[in-house]
């Protein structure tokens, strides 16, 4: 049956190229990003390292949690990388006998529970109030900037030993401090991403036709800052991870019976000479996470941006050329 003049067009009766394709557009742009990954095998690496990581964060406590606190003198400080005491000591054991295996797989969920929460603290409250601070500037700007000033006046890691030994060093009050002395990276950076956003020419149009300075910077300005933000908030990751263990080795940081890679280390130092794995393994695990976290960071900072993200399309050149063989002469 044939419609009339005056009845609107449905979407099945659009041309092909006018019908609407945000879901699929959205589909293969993550898909374009899985593909990138793939090309780069670093950043698949790192990421895959992550991942196994955080599963053993989520999942392993709770199936190796008991092992993790039993003691047995008769396994002390054995040596690692046999199988004769059992696969729960292949990793070795400490001075009573625990299980450096498990004790590995439950101190990554501890540190992870501090780093993660900071980490996640830390961008929600520094980049809305930079997003906030860039839009509007005038003295919203300066004093938000000069706020920021004073708490990076202080060094970090000294707020922070200063904080928690006048506090008790729990693991909230070590989120806490950590998350206020990061505020700041992420304000600085939202405050100069914002305030270059905002004479844009999309932004202005919006603001021609009546849109809400909230509703600009939550469906124009925040959507472009974030890529950014992410990319900052995987290398904070490190710092704070990093800044957690370096308290818990102080002995201000995580507390027994708690166990964190930090704390582990610190433990182990005054057997270095006789079981060295006790202070090895932990440290491995803490170089390991954090160069995978700053590898993955620095692809994730091409691929979000448009202007250079053709730059992982591109077919890599493998490290050592093969030298065509010379003809030999007559």
């Amino acid at each position: 049956m044939n419609t009339s003049l005056t009845e609107p067009a449905g979407q099945d009766q659009l041309p092909a190229a006018e019908q609407p394709k945000p879901v699929k557009e959205k589909r293969e742009a993550n898909l374009h990003l899985f593909r990138l990954l793939l090309k780069d095998p670093f950043a698949t690496v790192s990421a895959l390292l992550l991942i196994a990581i955080g599963l053993t964060a989520v999942v392993g406590p709770a199936l190796m949690g008991d092992l993790a606190t039993k003691q047995n003198l008769l396994f002390a400080n054995k040596a690692p990388f046999t199988l004769a005491n059992g696969w729960e000591y292949f990793l070795g054991s400490d001075s009573l006998g625990r299980s450096m295996l498990a004790r590995l797989v439950v101190a990554s969920r501890t540190t992870f529970s501090v780093a993660l929460p900071a980490v996640a603290l830390a961008l929600v409250i520094g980049s809305l109030w930079g997003v906030w601070a860039g839009y509007h500037r005038g003295w919203r700007e300066n004093v938000s900037m000069r706020i920021a000033d004073v708490i990076m006046s202080f060094p970090s890691l000294l707020l922070a030993v200063v904080v928690l030994y006048v506090f008790s060093p729990s693991a909230g009050n070590i989120v806490l401090i950590l998350a206020l002395t990061r505020i700041p990276i992420y304000l600085r950076t939202a405050r100069a991403e914002s305030a270059e956003l905002q004479s844009r020419t999309f932004v202005d149009a919006a603001r021609t036709f009546g849109a809400k300075p909230n509703a600009i910077i939550g469906r124009h300005v925040i959507p472009v800052v974030l890529p950014t933000l992410l990319t900052l908030a995987t290398l904070e990751f490190c710092y704070v991870m990093l800044a957690e263990s370096s308290l818990s080795f102080l002995g201000i940081g995580i507390q027994p019976p708690d166990v964190s890679w930090g704390l582990m280390v610190s433990q182990g130092r005054q057997y270095l000479q006789t079981a060295w794995w006790l202070s090895i393994f932990p440290g491995v695990a803490i170089v390991v996470t954090t160069i995978a976290a700053n590898v993955l960071a620095a692809w994730l900072r091409i691929a979000t941006d448009p202007a250079q993200r053709w730059r992982l399309a591109l077919p890599r050149k493998p490290l050592i050329a093969r030298i065509p063989a010379k003809e030999a002469k007559p």
